[in-house]
């Protein structure tokens, strides 16, 4: 029997309202201390009681409103987050598409960058400089390579970014709404590259809120509300789940709103029927 690349048990991760996150060793004998003793009222948990299997060569996506988890749980697969219940355990590197960004040296040009992030994902320097071409060209940051990254825009980070991180061997790939971002010219790029590195079987585990992103690149989907996952099933499921909840959510929203604005006709029908309270005659005389 084939062995899941990733599996999550009883996955769960718990957030100090107001706070950011931390990885630190002494806040994470902290939060399991306080958990024993039970949660803060405070506290939140963007994610609790997950399980899954996927299996090598699957392509997942992850579906939910904002605030669900969804990034929450790419962080937690790549081992940047530490779950405080249950564990997620995967066979294998991550190549993260996510915060493309990240890692890069603004003092540093973009070759001492691609150098930089390349090595710190496990990249060998041959492997770095049979690739680095390859980088360079889909950037398109031929004239800027050995310019210092802090003179870069937004967008020419991420192009360098997604050039790097696509080149890595691993066999895992997390994409978190990286095809939302740059100009048309450059999403075409980007999917050209996923498609390729989903025909070399690669594991895909893909957030994005496009309902056509999700249909062309995942088999199966895994709709994540309210912190819990609700639907495991083919990416159509999933979507349909998630827009459940939504004309749900809507409906409550929407009597909730029409049982406000009924007390408040009701409370202003009561003041305008009350009597007008009219001075007696010792106040009159006042």
């Amino acid at each position: 029997m084939e062995e899941p690349i990733i599996q999550a048990r009883d996955l769960g991760i718990c957030f100090a309202k107001g706070k950011q996150k931390k990885g630190r060793v002494k806040d994470l004998f902290v939060r399991r201390a306080a958990n024993k003793k039970g949660a803060a009222a405070q506290d939140f948990w963007p994610l609790r009681h997950v399980n899954f299997d996927i299996f090598p060569g699957d392509s997942v996506g992850i579906i939910g409103r904002n605030g669900t988890g969804k990034s929450t749980l790419l962080r937690l697969i790549t081992g940047v987050l530490i779950p405080d219940e249950g564990y997620v355990r995967r066979e294998g590197r991550v190549a993260p598409l996510i915060a493309l960004s990240a890692g890069f040296s603004g003092d540093l040009t973009g070759r001492e960058n691609v150098n930089l992030v390349g090595a710190l994902h496990g990249m060998s320097n041959k492997e770095i400089k049979s690739k680095f071409d390859e980088i360079v060209d889909f950037s398109e940051l031929e004239d800027f390579i050995d310019t210092p990254v802090k003179h870069y825009s937004s967008g020419m980070k991420v192009r360098l970014g997604f050039g790097v991180i696509t080149q890595l061997p691993h066999p895992i790939l997390l994409v978190d709404e990286a095809l939302a971002v740059g100009d048309a010219a450059f999403k075409r790029k980007c999917h050209g590259v996923i498609r390729g590195l989903l025909d070399q079987g690669r594991t895909l585990v893909f957030v994005s809120h496009s309902e056509g992103d999700l249909k062309k690149y995942c088999e199966r989907g895994i709709f994540l509300d309210a912190g819990t996952l609700v639907t495991d099933g083919t990416v159509q499921e999933a979507l349909d789940s998630y827009k459940e909840a939504e004309d749900r959510d809507a409906k409550i929203k929407a009597e909730k709103k029409k049982r406000q604005q009924a007390e408040k006709e009701a409370a202003e029908k009561a003041a305008a029927a009350a009597p007008a309270l009219v001075p007696g005659p010792v106040e009159a005389a006042r």
